[in-house]
């Protein structure tokens, strides 16, 4: 492994090591706070999208213009999870973990109150920003101050944010819009951050200032990553509404995105104090475990898209009706996390088998979903669901256990910033996916049940009702090949588990 060690300046960039406080109820608390904050950031983009309809409405915002309060809040997001690690350790952990709760939740109580488009546009951008800068704190903090033989319930508290987090948001917009007010939409973040903010006070311990590493800071890096990785989420979220290459604005921002990353890559490759250490890609598992959960993040998004937008289009179900259907596979997941995360702890037990058994899990659900029909209705849907309260957790915790399984405390935020940069990269690089799988299946179905009634008698009776018939075959057709899709991918994930990861013990066997 020698070819694969950092190169001098890099060694001598390492920031020392800092002995961690004795572990106890204290910390505990502190790593609660922080995930309860992870996970409060993370509903907030969730159901203020499921709940965007009723804004919009509220706030006489036409369709594009809900679509960018969406990108732009996405954007900020994904690119302050990059650059979070790096300002955790120049200001330490615990200070810039409140000044970024506070922040995003004060822009959450004044969204409500813009007073026009662009002012809330500008409201939500930097709060993506506070927001994205959450999730890699949760993942340092388990890393640096949780003991050997508790770290993987620590990492199974991060992987809330993957599995419990999304399935959420639906039952909480239609809690808000349904029953109190679209205003709530935002302003659900404010009692559990301040909760959160309380608990990261007391129970985080505080670092000294290190400013002194703004004489190395990497000002290339941030000109050319920010805006790379802004461009990117940009262009694949709005890719599919401006029909991709044919317009010239988003060609130009996947480009120019791409042309920017490479040359970022380039920058990080020598800097002496990088944002990414790309030399941590040489360890085997860490990089299978990046390309996997690029993949698992796919399928999870998918089985949880594609029930909600079936009902809502063949049955018109509003958010409150879907609800059940999120709720039967989120709730379970407090409990089956830490169930997995033990099984993992287990010396005798291989990790990379608990993560093929949860993708055949995600794989059978998936091939039991794409057997939908039109008379199918939400309780079809609980056995799909109930697959998943397992197969999810299983397919996420063990490549957790995977990529950090050879990093050490001081590499803990560099490994921070790669796996939640490609965590938020994959989900806008899956919802790019699937909307352009959905469009052009729906477009081929559509053609296709047309082509096939021809110039049956049926053609001529009622219109209305044949169009809304059709559509709705479309839909079911779509969802049915969406979902053998999304069990192609799992497939595959599952035969990279015999070529690339190595075997990984957990931190300490349980006595």
């Amino acid at each position: 492994m020698t070819s694969l060690a950092a190169p001098a300046p890099l060694a001598a960039a390492k920031p020392t090591a800092i002995a961690p406080p004795v572990f106890g109820p204290r910390i505990i608390i502190g790593l609660v706070g922080v995930l309860l904050a992870v996970l409060v950031s993370g509903l907030n983009e969730m159901v203020t999208k499921v709940a965007l309809a009723d804004i919009r409405g509220a706030l006489y915002i036409g369709f594009d213009e809900g679509t960018w309060l969406v990108a732009a809040y996405t954007a900020t997001s994904v690119s302050a999870m990059a650059f979070a690690p790096w300002c955790s350790v120049t200001f330490s952990l615990r200070r810039f973990t409140l000044c970024a709760i506070g922040l995003f939740t004060v822009l959450g109580v004044l969204c409500p109150f813009a007073p026009n488009y662009e002012s809330l546009l500008i409201l939500r951008t930097v709060q993506g920003l506070a927001g994205g800068a959450l999730p890699p704190m949760l993942m340092t903090v388990a890393l640096r101050f949780l003991p050997a033989n508790v770290k993987l319930y620590g990492l199974a508290g991060y992987a809330l944010t993957a599995t419990f987090g999304p399935s959420l948001g639906t039952p909480l917009a239609a809690l808000w819009t349904e029953y109190v007010g679209w205003q709530w939409a935002f302003w659900q973040i404010v009692g559990p951050c301040l909760l959160a903010m309380a608990a990261v006070a007391y129970g985080l311990p505080q670092d000294p200032l290190r400013l002194e590493r703004f004489k190395q800071f990497n000002w290339r890096g941030l000109l050319l990553g920010f805006p790379a990785i802004c461009m990117l989420v940009i262009g694949l979220l709005q890719g599919n509404r401006l029909d991709w290459f044919e317009s010239p604005l988003i060609t130009s921002l996947l480009v120019g995105g791409l042309v920017l990353l490479v040359l970022f890559m380039i920058n990080e490759w020598s800097h002496p104090m990088p944002f990414f250490r790309l030399q941590m890609l040489g360890l085997r598992n860490l990089a299978f475990a990046l390309i996997v959960l690029a993949g698992v993040l796919i399928v999870l998004l998918a089985v949880t898209l594609i029930p909600s937008s079936y009902l809502a289009q063949v049955h018109g179900y509003r958010p409150l009706q879907t609800a059940p259907v999120m709720l039967i596979m989120a709730l379970p997941q407090l409990i089956a996390l830490p169930l997995v995360a033990a099984l993992c702890n287990l010396r005798w037990v291989d990790c990379r088998w608990v993560l093929g058994i949860g993708l055949s899990l995600l794989i059978l659900s998936c091939v039991g979903g794409a057997q939908l029909t039109s008379a199918w209705i939400r309780d079809d849907f609980y056995a799909l669901q109930l697959l998943q309260i397992f197969g999810q957790p299983m397919a996420v915790l063990p490549l957790l256990m995977l990529s950090t399984g050879s990093i050490t405390p001081q590499d803990g935020p560099f490994a921070s910033a790669w796996f939640n940069t490609v965590k938020g990269l994959a989900a806008v690089i899956a919802t790019g996916v699937i909307d352009a799988l959905t469009t052009h299946r729906l477009h081929f179905h559509s053609t296709m049940l047309v082509d096939s009634l021809g110039n049956s008698p049926l053609a001529d009776s009622d219109a209305v009702g044949l169009a809304h018939r059709l559509h709705e075959q479309a839909v079911v057709l779509t969802s049915s090949d969406l979902y053998y899709v999304m069990a192609g991918v799992a497939a595959v994930l599952i035969l990279l588990i015999f070529w690339m990861p190595t075997r990984i013990y957990p931190p300490r066997a349980p006595t």
